[in-house]
């Protein structure tokens, strides 16, 4: 029994040293690697890009006419339209193939601040003038609109601005696209000579369409 005992723990003894043994011979937290390779990352970004837009801004939102060139039968007022500017950011290929843009403008009647009658917009005329149309010859003004008491100085001119009248145009848009245009308009109201008296107001629309 005493021998069996000693045998007993003999074997623990070994088995014990066997198990430490076996943790000694792990591999260290703190090795070195054989080999190691870099790899360099890139990416190219790109800036934002919107697309190009057609766009009209005018220089400002009123104008006064004064009395110039009266005659016995006609009182003539006049001014000039503020500057008009069309600007057109887009590239040739954003552009719809066959496309043109035009401004067009149109007024409505004078309204008097008291009990005048009313004056017709059919008394406003208009004589476009381009002030930069760019190298390609391609952005030109309108005709000059004169007014219903004129003599037409071509077939149906004499209406005045009632009814979308042309400023400055181009039957190519591709071929502007990129540029900045800008005209303006000698304006003249023509009455009767007897016209009341009074402060009368009309609004001119101007409008691009493509």
């Amino acid at each position: 029994m005493h021998r069996r005992n000693h045998r007993r723990l003999f074997a623990a003894a070994a088995a014990s040293a066997v198990l430490a043994g076996s943790v000694a011979l792990g591999t260290p937290a703190s090795a070195e690697p054989v080999d190691s390779s870099d790899v360099r990352v890139t990416v190219d970004i790109e800036e934002i890009r919107e697309p190009g837009v057609l766009a009209m801004t005018v220089a400002a939102d009123s104008v006064a006419l004064a009395e110039d060139g009266s005659t016995l039968l006609v009182r003539q007022f006049t001014g000039t339209l503020p500057t008009v500017t069309v600007t057109d950011t887009r590239t040739a290929d954003e552009v719809p193939e066959g496309a043109a843009w035009a401004v067009l403008g149109s007024a409505t009647d004078f309204v008097g601040d008291a009990d005048q009658a009313s004056i017709g917009a059919g008394h406003l005329g208009w004589k476009p003038k381009l002030i930069d149309g760019g190298d390609t010859g391609l952005v030109s003004e309108g005709e000059e609109v004169v007014t219903v008491l004129d003599e037409p100085t071509q077939p149906g001119n004499n209406v005045g601005l009632v009814d979308q009248e042309l400023l400055v145009s181009t039957f190519d848009s591709g071929a502007v696209a990129g540029g900045e245009y800008t005209v303006n308009a000698n304006l003249f109201l023509r009455t009767p000579a007897d016209v009341a008296a009074g402060k009368y107001t009309s609004t001119l629309t101007l409008s691009l369409f493509e």
